[in-house]
């Protein structure tokens, strides 16, 4: 091939790879019909929430604030600070609502519907056009038009900003900090480095970009202690895919690629299998109490599951386990379970009784367990500790929390104390040995 030919070759094929380089991820949502966009940099979380507390004196689309797991924060409905339709919804409803971060603030946004994460190339932003005269064109990024939708991108960092000439009212007064808006522009929270940066960050692989589409979505933290586990899934992931559409668009692809990352019998009763391998785990000792924490027990399966376990293998024993989850509906159902005998494996059996509704498990196995609400965030406040299962809960923290509850673990166990992980976590950090076998992860510190 001659030097022209392979010049016009180079033109012909350039802009279809320019095509298929995702460089900008943004979460979708509708606000009166139309399609939006924010940048997945400035997303924490999706969440629906509702029963805002009301703040009086406030701006009119603040809806209130929210206790966002014992933060909280202002909610504001985006509806009415664009001057847009909203639908009546009743008190108890919920709402669809986007849990944004701006540097060190949080705030939540009111939305109609939130639809799935879009990449894009941010080479395809156009900017902003006076046409779209239902929004203040200031607050807009850019549209882009994807698979036969308009997006308009709102850029949140200006929505959010205040100008320091402005003189500002207090949208809100919370713990974690004030908030204001001036009466006729946005709300008020600092311009940091930090946002600037991930608001303007380009490029990133395709693995990055899952990264963060999974924390956006379902609030899983790619880092070092499930690290082995994300590189794996990604190679296997191109092979379900068979394309160069790797993304992840919505809550239902993120499920799917966590699907192999669950440790056996998550929510259920468990198997033979997995009991004999958490037998071959627990340690011998002479001790006369087995006191343990199980963090995100759910509706309690797992916690019953190990506290038949524990009385079997130490028979001897009292045994003492304090089971917290943050699900206030599933930890109060909890203590009351009833199943039917069909659907408890042979090795609880001897532990139930026969109820009028079904069965249940005896006083043995209850009055071990103390079901509380209790999120794993908040102050631990435990005795020393024999045994910690906390199957994969660990990834779903950010990754600050992820290295503070690794440490927490080490404060509140005893000297030969275990730590039982998700099948896929393990603790890289110093200090620590490793004892369980696939399919059980579990840690003891070193001596």
């Amino acid at each position: 091939m001659d030097t022209n030919t392979a010049t016009v070759e180079q033109e012909r094929t350039a802009p279809q790879e320019r095509v298929n380089t995702i460089d900008y991820k943004m979460v979708t949502f509708s606000l009166a019909g139309k399609d939006y966009g924010v940048d997945i940099m400035n997303v924490k979380e999706i969440a629906k929430a509702g029963r805002f507390t009301f703040v009086p004196n406030a701006a009119p689309y603040l809806r209130g604030v929210y206790n966002l797991r014992g933060d909280i924060i202002p909610v504001v409905d985006l509806r009415v600070f664009f001057h847009l339709p909203a639908e009546k919804k009743s008190d108890e409803a919920l709402e669809n609502m986007l849990i944004l971060r701006l540097g060190e603030h949080v705030f939540g946004v009111v939305v109609d519907n939130i639809d799935k994460v879009v990449g894009i190339q941010s080479s395809s932003i156009q900017p902003p056009h006076p046409i779209f005269g239902d929004i203040n064109i200031k607050y807009i990024h850019g549209v882009v038009e994807n698979q036969n939708r308009l997006y308009i991108i709102l850029d949140v960092v200006r929505i959010f900003a205040q100008k320091e000439e402005e003189k500002p009212r207090i949208l809100s007064e919370t713990p974690s900090g004030s908030y204001y808006a001036p009466v006729t522009g946005p709300i008020s929270v600092p311009l940091t480095d930090s946002v600037i940066e991930a608001r303007d960050e380009g490029g990133g692989t395709d693995l990055d970009f899952i990264k963060q589409t999974l924390f956006a979505l379902k609030r899983f933290a790619a880092t070092p202690l499930n690290e082995a586990w994300v590189n794996r899934r990604f190679e296997e992931w191109k092979k379900i895919q068979k394309s160069s559409d790797l993304q992840l668009k919505n809550i239902e692809d993120a499920d799917q690629y966590l699907e192999t990352f669950y440790s056996p019998y998550s929510g259920n009763f468990w198997g033979e299998d997995f009991i004999q391998a958490i037998l071959q785990t627990l340690p011998d000792t002479a001790s006369r109490t087995i006191q343990v924490w199980n963090p995100g027990c759910g509706k309690g399966f797992e916690t019953f599951s190990f506290a038949c376990v524990l009385r079997k293998r130490y028979r001897d024993a009292q045994i003492k386990i304090w089971a917290n989850d943050s699900d206030l509906l599933a930890i109060s159902q909890a203590p009351n379970m009833v199943f039917q005998l069909d659907d408890v494996p042979e090795y609880f059996r001897e532990f139930l009784v026969k109820g009028r509704n079904g069965y249940t498990f005896n006083s043995t196995i209850k009055d071990s367990i103390l079901f509380e609400y209790h999120d794993i965030l908040n102050s631990n406040p435990f005795p020393e500790l024999d045994i910690i299962l906390a199957r994969d809960i660990v990834s779903f923290l950010p990754p600050v929390d992820q290295n503070r509850i690794i440490s927490d673990f080490s404060e509140k166990l005893k000297g030969k104390g275990l730590v039982i992980l998700g099948k896929n976590e393990q603790i890289v950090e110093e200090g620590w040995t490793s004892l369980g076998k696939d399919p059980v992860s579990a840690y003891t510190r070193k001596e």
